[in-house]
């Protein structure tokens, strides 16, 4: 009688035990589970009440070997190791094409990523390389020596959506991505207000609803007009303690989008006239103001529209 042997496929990104139902009845099945001592999913199985051979860890040729040899006598199932099992398929089926009579083998995949999942790929590697043991550049950074790259990063994520080019926006805003988790990681170690990347998405979640009572509440919001006037009101009441319109523009931003910044306060405020007195001088900075006041008067973002004439001058 031929054997069979089920090679159960997990993603570490989900809780174990999260498995389809496919995969449980294989389980519940099956004669035999093996798998790599240590391992979470086989850890969360035998609290669910199965029954795990663990093994210690070896080669993936001798753990391929192994399962082969085990299956031909009887029904084997292994549960994947977090790791993915790297080569063990490979391995697998260059030990089953020497058999003049192999055991069946199957690939059967027990739970999917969801989408987001590999963010949490991104919290593991960036808590390795700040560990101990992990990398001595990452491990010296603070909050402040991580601020150039950070500016340097989203200058970077600009230029490539300018450009157009998915590829390098996409390499971009994974870099840009790096920030966030590389000062998430560090602020973990402040020995006086501590946070973690739960903190900082949490935060921002509550922040999103709080801003979106058009789709998270009872606000109708029936255009884009109706959506910035309500966000500018709820706005307006969490920042209701600032003592001057242009409290909380970063002084880091270029010029020419403070300004920008700068003028949208100030005519929000009701403050418009403020803004013509100072763009009407004849000097420099005044005509400067006067072209961004201009470009928001038709909808144009000054900034963008300067590093265009630079990237025209360039080519």
């Amino acid at each position: 009688m031929t054997g069979r042997l089920t090679l159960l496929l997990t993603t570490p990104r989900v809780a174990p035990g999260l498995l389809t139902r496919d995969a449980w009845h294989a389980l519940e099945s099956a004669k035999t589970i093996l798998a790599r001592q240590g391992e979470y999913q086989a850890g969360a199985l035998v609290e669910a009440g199965l029954d795990i051979d663990s093994r210690p860890s070896t080669s993936v040729p001798a753990l391929a070997r192994e399962l082969v040899d085990a299956a031909r006598r009887g029904e084997i199932l292994w549960i994947g190791s977090a790791d993915g099992d790297p080569g063990l398929t490979d391995a697998i089926a260059a030990e089953v094409s020497r058999l003049t009579d192999p055991p069946e083998v199957e690939l059967l995949v027990g739970s999917h990523d969801v989408q987001g999942a590999r963010l949490l790929d991104v919290v593991a590697v960036m808590d390795r390389l700040r560990s101990p043991g992990g990398c001595p550049w990452d491990a010296e950074q603070t909050p402040r020596t991580l601020v150039p790259y950070l500016l340097e990063e989203a200058y970077e994520a600009i230029e490539a959506i300018e450009s157009g080019d998915p590829a390098q926006v996409r390499e971009e805003l994974g870099d840009l991505l790096l920030q966030v988790a590389f000062q998430s990681r560090v602020a973990e170690e402040d020995p006086d207000t501590p946070f973690d990347i739960d903190d900082v998405a949490g935060g921002l979640v509550d922040k999103l609803v709080r801003r979106h009572p058009h789709v998270f509440g009872s606000v109708e919001a029936a255009t884009p007009e109706d959506v910035e006037a309500n966000w500018e009101a709820i706005k307006a009441t969490e920042k209701a303690d600032r003592s001057h319109p242009l409290e909380g523009i970063p002084q880091s931003l270029p010029a020419l989008a403070r300004a920008d910044k700068a003028i949208s306060r100030l005519e929000r405020a009701g403050l418009a006239e403020r803004v013509a007195v100072a763009a009407a001088g004849d000097d420099l900075g005044a005509r400067l103001l006067a072209l961004v006041r201009e470009a928001r008067g038709v909808g144009v973002d000054a900034e963008a529209t300067l590093r265009a004439a630079l990237r025209r001058l360039a080519g």
